[in-house]
């Protein structure tokens, strides 16, 4: 199953043929991993080249390790590029207002893929999340409708890395950009706006109209850009 390595960083060959594996479908979401011992021996490496690999893994999201199991291929990813993203975010001293420039971009893409691709049971789903926010007065409850949302529009546009993108932009803004959602939510103006502009995206997302939805959500991101600029400065 492995091939025996000969190199002087010969972890970063390690993390090469778990890559790869995992890429040939040896090596599927959940799958355990062969005990450090017997990784050790097919790959005619020291254990401590093993761990580092595996530290590496683990690092990268790759892999995580349970208590008294082992170690295990992970099955979900969504959250894997908020720490790297969130460590970019800092050390680079970005301007909070390029998150959502971002969040711009991205959502108008991934809306124009969902107006394409979505089925009749997310249009569902959606429809549900409206009646929830019609019904509720809870500011934390619409924050979770506004935030499900915009996920069930990316998970509409059935691309993984674009659903992974927004989970963690979604993390940032209410890292970096403390409260501005629920401020907005809890303002009757904006509610009522939102709300309208929610509506015509889920119209166009409907009828299947991918120029309707990106307009529709290009003009539901920038009303609600400025207002979280507000809360920037």
């Amino acid at each position: 199953m492995f091939s025996p390595i000969k190199n002087t960083k010969v972890y970063e060959k390690v993390i090469e043929q778990i890559k790869e594996m995992i890429a040939k479908g040896t090596f599927k979401k959940g799958d355990k991993l062969p005990s450090e011992r017997e990784m050790a021996e097919s790959l005619k490496v020291s254990r401590t080249s093993i761990r580092e690999a595996l530290r590496e893994l683990e690092i990268m999201g790759i892999i995580e390790s349970r208590q008294g199991e082992g170690n295990f291929i992970k099955d979900n990813f969504e959250n894997n590029l908020f720490e790297p993203l969130s460590t970019i975010f800092l050390l680079k001293e970005s301007n909070p207002e390029e998150i959502l420039e971002l969040r711009h971009i991205i959502e108008r893409g991934s809306v124009i893929l969902a107006a394409e691709r979505i089925t009749h049971e997310e249009l569902e789903e959606i429809d549900l999340l409206f009646e929830n926010a019609k019904n509720s007065n809870s500011e934390e409850e619409l924050v979770k409708v506004d935030i499900t949302f915009h996920y069930k529009i990316a998970q509409a546009s059935k691309n993984f890395l674009i659903v992974s993108i927004l989970n963690a932009i979604s993390f940032l803004i209410e890292s970096f950009i403390k409260n501005t959602r629920k401020n907005i939510l809890t303002e009757k103006e904006h509610k009522a706006m939102l709300i309208q502009q929610h509506r015509t995206i889920f119209t166009a997302l409907k009828n299947h109209d991918s120029n309707a939805a990106e307009k529709a959500m290009s003009t539901h991101l920038q009303y609600v850009n400025t207002q979280m600029k507000k809360g920037i400065h």
